[in-house]
């Protein structure tokens, strides 16, 4: 049993916490082993699916998607580059979306909580004639997912909610200048 770790050495090592590392086994994403105290042990290779557990978490993946990402891997070797390189990818991908969306939230805050006016009902850029009661309660317009379809504002530019979602910058916000 030398090669086996127990859980206060796990979660040292790893720097996740003895409960953490409880409720991971009970979902299936690690395993252990039983010591003839019933406490479990495990094997040194745990470290490494549970700091690929961590990494996936830090870039938004549930625990169910990293369920299906371990189910992915070899079972019968150790990962090697193309493993982790298909894996990588995958992961790129969802990466590249979530810093989308975080540019486009950026731009609601210089675009519409700058202006200062911070309300959908009277601002005429965002929700002109407020349209966006039409459309249901929650926050679908910096979601980007319209429950119902809305023609546009007759105002001789885009809506703003369309120039943040294609990654334009406003000029004014609320009829003000930054003059």
């Amino acid at each position: 049993m030398d090669s086996l770790l127990t859980i206060s050495e796990i979660s040292r090592r790893s720097g996740v916490a003895s409960s953490a590392l409880r409720f991971y086994e009970e979902r299936g994403l690690i395993h252990s082993q039983r010591a003839g105290s019933g406490h479990r042990r495990y094997p040194r290779d745990v470290l490494r699916r549970i700091a690929f557990i961590v990494f996936a978490q830090r870039i938004g993946l549930t625990l169910e998607e990293v369920g299906e990402e371990l189910g992915r891997l070899p079972t019968r070797r150790v990962p090697d580059g193309s493993d982790w390189a298909e894996i990588s990818t995958r992961w790129s991908l969802r990466v590249d979306e979530r810093i989308a969306e975080l540019q486009r939230l950026r731009g609601g805050l210089t675009g519409c909580i700058g202006c200062g006016c911070l309300s959908l009902s009277k601002c005429e850029l965002v929700n002109p004639n407020d349209r966006a009661r039409l459309k249901g309660a929650g926050p679908y317009v910096w979601n980007g997912e319209p429950r119902r379809p809305v023609a546009a504002a007759a105002t001789g530019s885009e809506n703003l909610v369309q120039m943040l979602a294609q990654g334009k910058q406003p000029q004014k916000a609320c009829g003000k200048t930054d003059a």
